[in-house]
This record gives C-alpha cells, sequence and structure tokens, in this order.
C-alpha cells in the first residue's frame, strides 16, 4: 500500500465492499478531493479496446482512462446510489476530478455514483452494496417478515375457527338430530 502524506484528506481503508477511500479531516462541498489518472486509452486502438478491468473510466467515445496503476488512489472511492462525491469529467483535457457534493467528515466513506453501464454490467448481477441499497434490501425484508407473519396468523385464526366449528357440529349432529345409539326414534 503506498504511503500517503498526512496532509491529504484521504485514507485508503477497510470498506463493506473492500477496500474504499475515507476522509481524514473535513471535506467542504465543492472541494476537489482526488484526481483519477491513469495511461489515456484510445478505443480505435484494437489492442487498447480489448483491455478489460474494472478501473476503465470513460471519458468519452473514444477515450478512457485506464485507472488500474497502483498511484491512482481514486480507484478505490467505491459506488454509491446515494454518493458523497461526483466525478467532474474533463474530456478536451482528459482529466477528472473527484469533486464533494457534500460536507464530509473525518471517517466517512467518500463515494460517488458509476454511472448506469457499470452499474449494469457489474454491481447489479451481484447486487449493490451501498449503504443506502443495505438500508432498502432490510427494510424490504422486515416487511416480508411481517407480511409471512400476518398470513400465519390469520391461517392459524382461520384453523381454529374452523375446528371450532367441526367441534360444535359434532355435539348437534349426536343430540339434536334424536339419534339415540345410531338409530332415529320413532
Amino acid at each position: 500500500m503506498p504511503v500517503i502524506s498526512s496532509n491529504k484528506p484521504y485514507r485508503v481503508g477497510r470498506s463493506k465492499t473492500g477496500l474504499g477511500l475515507f476522509a481524514t479531516k473535513p471535506i467542504k462541498k465543492g472541494t476537489r478531493i482526488i484526481r483519477y489518472f491513469g495511461p489515456i486509452l484510445d478505443t480505435r486502438i484494437p489492442e487498447h479496446d480489448e483491455i478489460e478491468n474494472k478501473y476503465l473510466f470513460e471519458l468519452n467515445g473514444r477515450w478512457t482512462i485506464d485507472g488500474s496503476v497502483r498511484k491512482n488512489l481514486a480507484r478505490y472511492i467505491n459506488h454509491s446510489c446515494r454518493p458523497n462525491a461526483e466525478s467532474d469529467v474533463r474530456p478536451r483535457e482528459r482529466k477528472v476530478y473527484i469533486r464533494a457534493i457534500k460536507n464530509i467528515e473525518p471517517g466517512d466513506e467518500i463515494n460517488y455514483d458509476y454511472g448506469t453501464d457499470y452499474f449494469k454490467a457489474y454491481l447489479k448481477p451481484i447486487g449493490c452494496k451501498c449503504a443506502s441499497c443495505e438500508r432498502k434490501r432490510k427494510k424490504l425484508r422486515a416487511e416480508a417478515r411481517a407480511e409471512r407473519a400476518k398470513v400465519k396468523a390469520r391461517a392459524e385464526r382461520k384453523a381454529q375457527k374452523a375446528g371450532a366449528k367441526v367441534g360444535a357440529k359434532k355435539k348437534l349432529n349426536g343430540h339434536a338430530n334424536g339419534k339415540a345409539n345410531g338409530r332415529a326414534r320413532a
């Protein structure tokens, strides 16, 4: 792991989804946090277009940044559906900066929305692990448990009610029909 000087407002650390970038100092809304960098790939060159890794950042239809270089600490920023940062893409300059869109407190994980293409290709098949999606899934699971409990309680009440009716019918049939020892009275 590369050594990060103490004047940087971030550090690489353990996250729910692997490694992540965390704030070490308060970061104000609108502040540039870090630059996403790496070799610039031209999609018109077949060798460049065939490169597959999760750290490719598309600038436009032609240019892509390969962010897999170890010095690119911005590659550790994870996806979130409710991010506290965003990418500031400058295709003419061939640069990408990550900028805070909310005030970020020390200890908070820095994250941004990766976009729909990346989400569909990589995150949707395994399920998004960001905090907002985790909360949403937790709420849905709790609602499903409550619904199953309601259905089960309703079925038990129905069974008890049916059992009580069967017991009442047996008493009535034995005495109310005027049968004695299985024969009708004359």
